[in-house]
């Protein structure tokens, strides 16, 4: 493991975020209406996630767990890439719950035992991904979004912000299981930072399996 500073972390959220650009303006093969006629372009997805551990890559925050419920839309918009179906990804986190340390300190270190659940809430304008395979089969996907976050309270630390931001890469698995619904297993990486807009950005790396059902139309 290795741990990145709060520039570096920023510096990176900015890298990753010109390489979702650059795929955003690969141009697209084929279009999806050219090789599946009457296939559905949009899907809606109802998921939740629960993190299992923190590591040190973009941050250096740890000891906090994540739970979230959101909605997500996604649209083929893009044709293909990589011999995958290219979407365009949307998203609401209308619960995002942070459990932290009761009292902590602005380096982000705990000064209790004691525990708390920190609400927020989110939103991810700008998402893509690749899902491979056609409906009824196994279908792997990549994915990556960006967003903001906004909590009631400062998390992390005692000198960072209300506003963050986020930047999300999962792996995972759809099935369709019946005419159009179907369900989604993943694993993912959330990323959370204020981007040094707070005197303190500790940030931090959260490790979540998530679950979704869904419904192409």
């Amino acid at each position: 493991m290795f741990v990145l500073s709060g520039k570096d972390a920023c510096s990176t959220a900015r890298v990753l975020a010109a390489i979702l650009a650059f795929l955003l303006l690969i141009p697209a093969s084929r279009s999806l209406r050219a090789e599946e006629p009457g296939a559905p372009r949009n899907e809606f997805q109802v998921e939740n996630g629960v993190s299992v551990g923190n590591y040190h890559l973009f941050a250096y925050a740890e000891n906090r767990r994540l739970r979230y419920v959101g909605m997500e839309y996604d649209r083929h918009a893009f044709g293909r890439l990589f011999g995958a179906r290219f979407d365009y990804v949307t998203e609401f986190l209308p619960v995002i719950l942070v459990n932290e340390p009761a009292v902590f300190g602005p380096d982000s270190r705990a000064l209790t035992t004691d525990r708390q659940e920190q609400y927020g809430l989110g939103y991810c304008p700008m998402g893509l991904r690749l899902i491979w395979r056609k409906p009824g089969a196994l279908q792997p996907y990549w994915m990556g979004k960006g967003g903001i976050l906004y909590f009631q309270n400062r998390v992390l630390s005692t000198e960072a912000a209300h506003l963050n931001f986020s930047a999300e890469f999962s792996i995972g698995v759809e099935k369709e299981v019946k005419s159009r619904f179907g369900f989604r297993a993943g694993f993912s990486d959330f990323h959370i930072s204020n981007g040094n807009t707070a005197r303190r950005n500790p940030g931090i790396d959260f490790m979540y399996f998530n679950l979704g059902m869904n419904y192409r139309f």
